[in-house]
C-alpha cells in the first residue's frame, strides 16, 4: 500500500496492511544514523522503508526584517519575521534561548497585524511545482500546516508570560491574534486550494498543557481558543479532508472539549507528561485517530522500547485509528540498530 492509502484507511478506522509509521527525529539524530550506516544524503524514510509524509506550511508572519545581531563560535543571536530575538547555539540539537519579544502588547500587535497582508508572493510557488507532483505520484500523504492558537501566540511571537497573562488581563487580545492567524493561514491554503493543490490533512501545532496539567483552565480554553479550534476544523471538513492537533503536555481535561470541536487526529500524546495512550484507546478509540503515545524516554534502551511497543500497539492497532510515533520526536540518543529494531517490531506488531 502507499502511505496516503495505508493512512487513509487508518483514520477512516479500517485496518490496512499495517500501522502508519510518521514520526520525527532531530537532526542530530539524522547525522548520528549516517555516523552509524546510512549513506549521507539518504532519506531516512527510504532506509527503513516508512510512511513519507510532506508538508507544507503557511507563512503568514509580518516579515519583519531578520538579521543577524551577533554571532561567535559557539552562538548567534537573530531576529526573527516575528520580531523575536533568539540565541542560537551552533551545537546541534541545542535549544535556543528566546531574548525579546517585539509584539509584547496589544498596540503593537495592531501595528504587526497590518503587516500579515496575504498575496502569492507568500506561497513558495517554484517548490510545489517542481514537488508536488512527484508527492501525488508516489503516494504520499501531504499535510498543509495552519499556524494558529495559544501555542504559537506565546512560543514564536509574544513570550509565554505576556501571553498567560493577557489571557486573564486582556481575552480579547489573545483571542484577535489566534483569530488573525487563523484567518491567514485559512487565505494562505484557500489560495493554494485554487491554484490546484490539494493536501490530505489540516494540522497545527497547539501545546496546550506541560507536566501534570493544561496551562489553563476549561473555560479558558471554551471561551478563547475553542472557537477557533472549531472553525479551523470546520474549514477542513468543508475540504473533505481530517484535521490534526499537536498538543504537547497533559491535556487530558481538556479532552472533551477538543473533541467537541470535531478534530479528527491527535499528536503526540506525550506519556511522559502524564498521558494514558491506552485509556484514550479505550475511551475515544473510535472517533479520534491516535498518533504517537510511545515515551521517547524509553528509546534509548532498545529492549525497553521495543518492550512498550510490545505492549501498547496490539492494542492501538485494532479497527484502525492508531499512527505509530513516539510522544514527540526521535531524540539523538537513539542509534541506528535501535530505530531499526523499533521499525522491525511496529511492523510486526502492527500487521493486520
Amino acid at each position: 500500500m502507499t502511505t496516503k492509502e495505508r493512512i487513509t484507511r487508518i483514520i477512516n478506522h479500517k485496518e490496512a496492511d499495517r500501522v502508519p509509521i510518521r514520526d520525527y527525529p532531530w537532526e542530530g539524530t539524522i547525522k548520528r544514523w549516517e555516523r552509524e550506516g546510512i549513506l549521507a544524503g539518504t532519506d531516512y524514510r527510504d532506509y527503513f522503508d516508512i510512511d513519507k509524509v510532506e508538508r507544507i506550511e503557511a507563512n503568514i508572519s509580518p516579515r519583519y526584517p531578520k538579521r543577524v545581531i551577533e554571532e561567535t563560535d559557539t552562538y548567534e543571536i537573530i531576529t526573527t519575521e516575528w520580531g523575536v530575538t533568539i540565541k542560537y547555539l551552533k551545537q546541534v540539537d541545542a535549544s535556543p534561548e528566546f531574548l525579546d519579544f517585539k509584539i509584547n502588547d496589544s498596540a503593537i500587535w495592531q501595528d504587526a497585524k497590518k503587516l500579515m497582508t496575504m498575496d502569492e508572493s507568500r506561497l513558495d510557488l517554484p517548490m510545489l511545482e517542481r514537488e508536488y507532483p512527484k508527492w501525488v505520484a508516489d503516494g504520499r500523504w501531504i499535510e498543509g500546516g495552519f499556524w494558529f492558537g495559544f501555542d504559537v501566540a506565546h512560543a514564536w511571537m509574544s513570550g509565554t508570560e505576556t501571553i498567560l497573562i493577557a489571557l486573564m488581563e486582556e481575552p480579547e487580545w489573545v483571542s484577535d491574534i489566534i483569530n488573525t492567524y487563523l484567518d491567514r493561514s485559512i487565505q494562505q491554503f484557500d489560495m493554494l486550494w485554487d491554484k490546484g493543490f490539494r493536501i490530505d490533512s489540516m494540522h497545527w501545532y497547539d501545546d496546550l498543557g506541560y507536566k501534570g496539567t493544561p496551562f489553563f483552565s476549561n473555560d479558558t480554553y471554551r471561551d478563547i481558543i475553542k472557537p477557533a479550534h472549531t472553525r479551523a476544523v470546520s474549514w477542513a471538513h468543508n475540504k473533505g479532508i481530517p484535521a490534526h492537533l499537536h498538543s504537547c503536555g497533559y491535556i487530558m481535561p481538556l479532552l472533551p472539549d477538543i473533541l467537541e470541536t470535531g478534530v479528527d487526529i491527535l499528536n503526540p500524546i506525550e506519556i511522559k507528561a502524564g498521558m494514558d495512550v491506552l485509556a484514550l484507546k479505550k475511551d475515544y478509540g473510535d472517533r479520534l485517530t491516535l498518533h504517537g503515545g510511545i515515551n521517547a524516554v524509553l528509546w534509548d534502551d532498545k529492549d525497553a522500547v521495543i518492550a512498550e511497543i510490545e505492549r501498547c500497539i496490539p492494542t492501538l492497532k485494532q479497527g484502525g485509528g492508531y499512527i505509530f510515533a513516539s510522544d514527540h520526536s526521535i531524540p539523538n540518543n537513539v542509534s541506528l540498530e535501535t530505530m531499526r529494531a523499533v521499525v522491525e517490531a511496529v511492523k510486526r506488531t502492527g500487521a493486520y
